[in-house]
């Protein structure tokens, strides 16, 4: 079984706020589920087609057989055809940002041959993601002035040499070397028919509290900074983009740091005095768990992007607060600019005191 888990990198272990459910809308066969608001699949009824890998956004998924960045580097080298019949297991495993990197980093094109979804079992999910990945993959190609991804159709091959290519595999079988590899094989598939389930321990809680940045962007990082930045560039719309966003916090926000505690690469974070929120665009993978967790809803993502983001990353200042230390703990908090300087646990402990007091009297 090559479909691995890092559940520590996974939005939903951060919090049970979270509405990410990508993985599990995206698996052809249902091998994916809430358990009970953890992810969890079968091993039995998985394909190992990636699909999960590819929307991933904070690449949590992973397939042991075969890295998407690995492949990358492989095709900058020497470019070809990508195609589930001869390099990758299917399309969906390249998200759009992936699609945009190997278009970046090679120099002779990407062609994507979707000429075999057609007559697939697991295209009715997959197919269309592969297709939005593509359009918005050459979206941003178009608006950095870069050749787009170009898809094929390839034809099937030959039900001859298909016949012929099983025959070898099993002749390669049977050999004394590999008759132990198919055992263990057989072992594994034995016992792939429980739910593999993933919990929160030590390690896992630990690993969380660690901001990762995914491989995936630090390879488009890498990339860009190959890529002379454009005289003049766009501002695209947001909403095409489902890999990294733009945001804004409104006034209605209390500073209460859930958002910048909670963002799992860093791109929300605040001055060492807490008087600030900054965000870094090109941190963002949009995985939407800060909205998810702010009581206030006051955090929103900017219906435009600014396509220079991509190469000349600014961090920006989303809110700013009026810092005091308070009268009676002396610790920091944000003040509203009303009232006496004390703090909210401060004051709810003052108004409970003079609530009994009151009482007390009256008895």
């Amino acid at each position: 079984m090559s479909l691995k888990l890092e559940i520590a990198s996974c939005v939903r272990t951060s919090a049970v706020s979270s509405t990410c459910v990508k993985c599990v809308d995206i698996c052809p066969t249902n091998a994916i589920e809430l358990s009970p608001h953890l992810p969890a699949f079968m091993p039995q009824d998985c394909v190992e087609c990636g699909g999960c890998v590819g929307v991933c956004p904070t690449s949590a998924f992973s397939l042991s057989t075969f890295s998407a960045i690995n492949f990358a580097f492989e095709q900058f080298e020497a470019p070809s055809l990508i195609s589930c019949k001869t390099n990758v297991p299917c399309l969906a495993i390249f998200g759009a940002e992936d699609m945009l990197s190997l278009a970046l980093g090679g120099n002779l094109g990407v062609m994507m041959d979707i000429g075999h979804c057609g007559g697939c079992d697991i295209a009715e999910k997959l197919y269309p993601q592969i297709l939005s990945n593509v359009q918005e993959a050459n979206f941003l190609l178009t608006a950095m002035g870069k050749p787009a991804i170009e898809l094929v159709d390839k034809k099937e091959e030959p039900k001859a040499l298909q016949g012929s290519k099983s025959r070898r595999e099993f002749l390669e079988n049977i050999k004394p070397a590999n008759l132990a590899l198919q055992k263990a094989k057989f072992d594994s598939a034995v016992s792939s028919d429980e739910l593999k389930t993933f919990g929160l321990d030590t390690s896992t809680i630990s690993k969380i509290k660690n901001k990762q940045i995914p491989d995936k962007r630090k390879l488009l990082f890498a990339i860009l900074k190959r890529e002379k930045e454009p005289l003049s560039t766009d501002t695209i719309s947001g909403e095409n983009i489902s890999f990294i966003s733009q945001k804004y916090i409104d006034s209605s926000c209390t500073n209460c740091q859930m958002c910048y505690r909670i963002c799992p690469t860093g791109a929300l974070g605040a001055a060492s005095n807490l008087s600030q929120i900054n965000f870094d665009a090109m941190l963002c993978v949009k995985c939407h768990l800060c909205h998810d967790v702010c009581l206030e809803s006051s955090i929103h993502l900017q219906p435009t992007f600014e396509l220079k983001e991509f190469f000349a990353p600014t961090q920006r200042v989303l809110a700013s607060f009026n810092i005091k230390r308070c009268n009676e703990c002396g610790n920091h908090f944000t003040y509203s600019g009303e009232g006496e300087v004390i703090c909210k646990r401060c004051k709810t402990e003052e108004d409970e005191a003079i609530f009994l007091h009151q009482n007390a009297k009256n008895l």
